[in-house]
């Protein structure tokens, strides 16, 4: 049975691409949409730590691509394997200007190689987790801008 690889979720932001960048490639701009803490060296091969307090969850994100304000992109592990497990997800931010803002595109790819047993849950965990994550973007967005 063939599973999809891919999330992918686009949205379209009033605010210019050099703000939404700022939001995810900053250590207070991570914090507050994507975690409750964050630190991050903004180049390729550097590393973001991100932590979730509330749920008790950290991760870390290796560091793929930095082309400001236009594409951000990392590698991240897979909720359900263990932290040691080598494999992980590519995730990818492409920014577009638009007459209003930014429309945003968020990839996030590699869910062929998870198991059968964790597929489900790191699927749909992840599907469920942009959706809500995204809209937090927003907020903090529109937050800035008032």
């Amino acid at each position: 049975m063939s599973f999809p690889d891919r999330i992918v979720r686009t949205i379209e932001l009033r605010h210019e691409p050099q703000r939404v960048w700022t939001a995810l490639t900053t250590a207070d701009g991570l914090a507050a949409w994507f975690g409750d803490k964050a630190d991050i060296d903004l180049r390729v091969g550097g590393v973001a730590h991100l932590h979730w307090e509330k749920e008790g969850m950290s991760a870390a994100l290796d560091i793929k691509v930095v082309d400001p304000p236009h594409r951000f992109a990392y590698t991240w592990g897979i909720m359900g394997l263990p932290d040691d497990d080598p494999r992980r997800t590519f995730v990818e931010f492409v920014l577009e200007p638009t007459d209003t803002g930014t429309r945003l595109t968020v990839t996030e790819s590699g869910f062929a190689q998870v198991p059968p047993d964790v597929y489900e849950s790191a699927y749909h965990g992840n599907t469920d987790g942009w959706r809500s994550e995204l809209d937090e973007l927003v907020a903090y967005l529109d937050g800035l801008a008032a």
